[in-house]
């Protein structure tokens, strides 16, 4: 566990957290320290200002009766000493002035022994003020520090263990995040070793709270479908190839043999020589329709992706079909209703376009109606193009098997055709992010390729 990415980036976490958790406590200590000691110094100031005053109204007799009476009470942290020139104590609680020399501001910082809190022989930092009064003598009023120390020691403390707390609390979420994440990774894992030995139904566990392992795990199982999907249909094209192209290459080469071995006139070599052509174009033709469809599901293509008007595309497709129609005693109508731009392939659009028209030419009766429309983003759908047709429709249950290569309804069987015309529309659909809808026109068929709602501006 302690190779794993989430355990670092743990610790990475655990080591921020740390930091901005040190600068807090220190800015703690820093103001809790601060107050202690500005409160000592106005505790301080208090009392020089206090014998100021009394050594004002009643000089230095009066101001050695005050730090006498003050200096006895009992467990009192203040310091008083008044001494002569010489330094000789005269009134106070300290037995001898102070080896320290005063800061310009006449603060200074000494040790002191037998407190008058403590009397226990122990040594200990005071901090006092010191100044001279008018005929030499000399006056310090200070406090004992030995409590402030305390209180600083015990605030110390507190954020010491409150800091190992913090590191402890953090280790073991660390390692328990670690653990969980660790869990369903290597479940993920598990699950593609399962799919790499050969079980392509396995799917990642989704545990459905939306984080980004269930996202991962979505992604994963989306793209095995597809891979599902992918092979699935290679191992039907490779059969449908091996059965649709079996027949057509027989007929070609058992044509040419009759040819070659039965000797016949100029007419009849051209007429087999035009056969073998017709069934060669045949076979191009599914080789092509079955490259464009893998182009499609591939998605290379969204690289060359552009802004395509599909209302002029529709019309471009009603011009070209419109002839063809009428020669086949067919009615067509071109509906456009919006001129919507849609990102995508127009080569690629234009041929699905193209193999519906080709499907509802080839299916509606004469006599029958064809219509090729256009219409733009409505009320929970996208730009559209649907092509209806009268003729005999395809049933509900069996819209969905149509779309798969190679795959003919019976009553289809005696018109020609090679069962790729739906599969590539549906692979371009897809390709494009639209989806494929079939509907009854009652009679005949709709189909439509809705694309999404998002469109170029």
């Amino acid at each position: 566990m302690l190779r794993t990415t989430t355990f670092r980036v743990a610790l990475l976490y655990l080591g921020l957290f740390l930091a901005s958790v040190l600068v807090i406590l220190g800015m703690i200590y820093w103001f809790t320290a601060g107050f202690i000691e500005r409160q000592t110094d106005e505790t301080i100031a208090a009392e020089i200002a206090g014998l100021r005053e009394q050594y004002r109204q009643r000089r230095l007799p009066g101001l050695v009766e005050v730090v006498n009476a003050r200096s006895a009470t009992p467990r009192t942290s203040t310091l008083y000493l008044v001494t002569t020139p010489t330094y000789t104590p005269l009134a106070g609680n300290l037995s001898a002035w102070p080896d320290a020399q005063p800061d310009p501001e006449g603060w200074i910082t000494f040790e002191i022994e037998d407190a008058p809190v403590n009397n226990d022989g122990s040594r200990h930092d005071a901090r006092a003020v010191v100044f001279t009064l008018p005929g030499g003598y000399h006056l310090l009023v200070g406090r004992d520090t030995r409590e402030r120390q305390q209180f600083q020691e015990r605030v110390l403390n507190a954020l010491a263990w409150a800091l190992l707390l913090t590191v402890g609390l953090g280790a073991a979420g660390g390692v328990l995040i670690s653990r969980n994440v660790m869990h369903r990774i290597d479940a993920i894992n598990r699950t593609t070793r399962q799919i790499m030995s050969g079980a392509l139904q396995e799917r990642m566990t989704v545990q459905g709270n939306g984080d980004e392992l269930d996202q991962l795990a979505a992604n994963l199982n989306a793209m095995l479908d597809q891979i599902e999907h992918l092979m699935v249909g290679m191992r039907q094209v490779s059969d449908s190839v091996a059965h649709d192209l079996r027949t057509p290459l027989t007929r070609l080469r058992s044509r040419l043999e009759i040819t070659l071995v039965e000797a016949g006139t100029e007419d009849e070599y051209r007429a087999a020589i035009q056969d073998a052509i017709g069934e060669a174009d045949r076979l191009l033709g599914i080789f092509s329709a079955l490259l464009s469809i893998a182009e499609a599901e591939a998605g290379t293509l969204q690289r060359s992706f552009q802004q395509v008007p599909l209302a002029d595309l529709a019309r471009q497709m009603a011009d070209l079909y419109e002839p063809a129609a009428e020669e086949a005693g067919l009615g067509f109508e071109s509906d456009i209703r919006a001129e919507p731009i849609v990102l995508g392939n127009q080569q690629l659009l234009a041929q699905a376009i193209a193999n519906l028209l080709d499907n509802a030419l080839k299916y509606a009766p004469e006599g029958g109606r064809v219509t090729l429309t256009v219409t733009g983003i409505g009320e929970g759908r996208g730009p559209c193009v649907s092509i209806a047709d009268s003729g005999p429709g395809i049933p509900a249950e069996q819209r969905e098997s149509v779309l798969r290569r190679f795959v003919r309804l019976e009553s289809s069987r005696s018109s020609p055709g090679n069962g790729l015309g739906l599969s590539l529309v549906d692979a371009v659909a897809r390709l494009h992010g639209a989806r494929l809808e079939m509907d009854d026109n009652h009679p005949g068929l709709i189909v439509a390729i809705v694309f999404p709602r998002i469109t170029p501006g």
